[in-house]
């Protein structure tokens, strides 16, 4: 296009010194035509192509037939940015301005975003990236706000129970001290003996199995300690005092086992009732000896005790809460596991069967294949030949990257849950019950209400931008 024909409009938008008249939300500028023709392809370029003056409020919003001047109804601090791109070809990006309203706005100018300069290619890409993080920790947290508040307050419901009970008040604090460590100085020392005791226990289970704390029977079978049996039996009685103390000052007696921390307490001791149950049966009847066996495994589920500690830590419990909720990611753990384990036992097996007799089956290069996607290496089992030594090089190798893709989700998920359940330790141990219920929890109601509003306007934002044309905020709510 040349000069002559800009001429030709039947609106003269150019004036004779080759300018034309821009007003950006009141910043105004003289441009010229041929430093605009740089760029043809442009919202600014397009309009010296205008023959009409419908033709010309199509690229703007308004044109003053006297002044001669193009209207555009956009944001004046960000068209700096884009004068200072016709007279150089490179876009750059301040580091304080949004990523995404610079992107729309050179988007509206028409401008490609593979004009930014190299000096900013890489920080503004970033940034468009980093927001998807953030997104799902701004999300996270909101979970974990509104989350705590609800568990806050069905503390306080179970608080509240006590009032008008008799000894209320006392049943209160000892259901404190029991079942929240840390809240008093009693709940503290409580916390410490029942640790000690767990551990006591899980010591000497662990030590009885060893040759020489093994005293033989009459049969000659080896049989516990004497005082590997004080210890047990004392442990015993104090998880159960404990269970059923905490019973006994719950505030509600039907949500007491629905608790998991409960079910653990009472899977701790009855292994040992059941056993002891057992072997009074096989004394009395010989013919049932075979229960004893059963009385042997029972007593191997004393291991399980350990989970007590969960109780008493809030990364325990928050792992129990990762598991339970990122079952999705396990499964998708065990579904690429099973699909390597399924190729590279197979792709062994035709390789190694006529060379390795211990990888003569599919079901041996199985185990095989498990062993070496998860990095363990026994050594029990290898490849001899130098194919099948380069498919357990690749098993390993994916094994790695199996492994790896869903870890980050779970450990996200975990990050997620320990923040929360900090949160409401906190809030608890905030409360004080000391003189009756005389208000409620501590809670940042300002967050809660900040959280729930800003996840509206983002679901609001988010339907601006799946609609094809640019809805303004007033057209989203009609």
């Amino acid at each position: 296009m040349t000069r002559q024909s800009l001429w030709d409009v039947s609106e003269a938008e150019v004036e004779e010194d080759g300018e034309i008249r821009i007003n950006v939300g009141g910043f105004k500028r003289r441009l010229r035509s041929h430093t605009l023709l740089r760029f043809p392809e442009t919202r600014l370029g397009r309009l010296l192509l205008c023959h009409s003056r419908e033709a010309i409020l199509e690229l703007c919003d308004d044109y003053d037939d006297v002044q001669h001047e193009f209207y555009f109804d956009r944001n004046p601090e960000l068209f700096p940015y884009v004068l200072h791109f016709y007279h150089t070809g490179k876009l750059h990006v301040m580091a304080e301005l949004c990523v995404f309203s610079f992107s729309q706005e050179i988007e509206y100018w028409g401008i490609n975003e593979f004009f930014i300069d190299s000096c900013c290619s890489y920080s503004y890409h970033g940034r468009k990236v980093e927001p998807e993080q953030e997104k799902w920790d701004e999300q996270s947290d909101q979970e974990s706000t509104t989350s705590s508040f609800d568990e806050i307050l069905a503390f306080y419901n179970d608080a509240s129970k006590f009032d008008g009970q008799p000894l209320g008040n006392f049943r209160r604090q000892l259901w404190l001290a029991l079942d929240n460590p840390g809240y008093s100085v009693l709940s503290r020392v409580f916390s410490v003996l029942s640790i000690l005791v767990v551990l006591g226990s899980i010591i000497t289970m662990c030590l009885n199995s060893l040759p020489d704390f093994q005293i033989p029977d009459s049969q000659g079978n080896p049989g516990e300690d004497p005082r590997f049996e004080i210890v047990e039996h004392f442990g015993i009685a104090w998880f159960t005092f404990e269970l059923v103390a905490r019973f006994a000052v719950a505030p509600d007696f039907l949500k007491f086992f629905k608790n998991a921390l409960n079910l653990i307490d009472l899977m701790s001791i009855v292994p040992f009732y059941i056993t002891l149950v057992v072997n009074l049966v096989v004394e009395s009847s010989p013919t049932l000896a075979n229960l004893g066996r059963v009385a042997q495994v029972l007593r191997l589920m004393r291991i399980f005790r350990i989970l007590k500690l969960a109780r008493h830590s809030t990364g325990l419990r928050s792992l129990g809460a990762t598991l339970k909720y990122s079952y999705k990611e396990v499964g998708l753990l065990l579904l690429y596991l099973s699909v390597g384990i399924s190729i590279f036992s197979v792709v062994a097996y035709t390789i190694e069967k006529e060379e390795n007799e211990s990888l003569a089956t599919i079901p041996a290069c199985w185990w095989w294949a498990t062993v070496s996607m998860t990095t363990v290496g026994y050594g029990d089992v290898v490849p001899g030949t130098t194919a099948g030594k380069l498919t357990a090089s690749a098993c390993i190798l994916a094994g790695i990257l199996v492994v790896v893709l869903p870890i980050t989700l779970i450990f996200n998920k975990f990050s997620h849950f320990y923040r929360r359940q900090k949160q409401l330790e906190s809030a608890m141990r905030s409360c004080d019950f000391g003189d009756g219920m005389k208000e409620v929890p501590s809670v940042n109601l300002r967050d809660y209400y900040a959280h729930k509003v800003k996840s509206l306007m983002a679901s609001l934002t988010n339907m601006s931008r799946s609609s094809p044309s640019e809805l303004s905020l007033d057209d989203s709510l009609r």
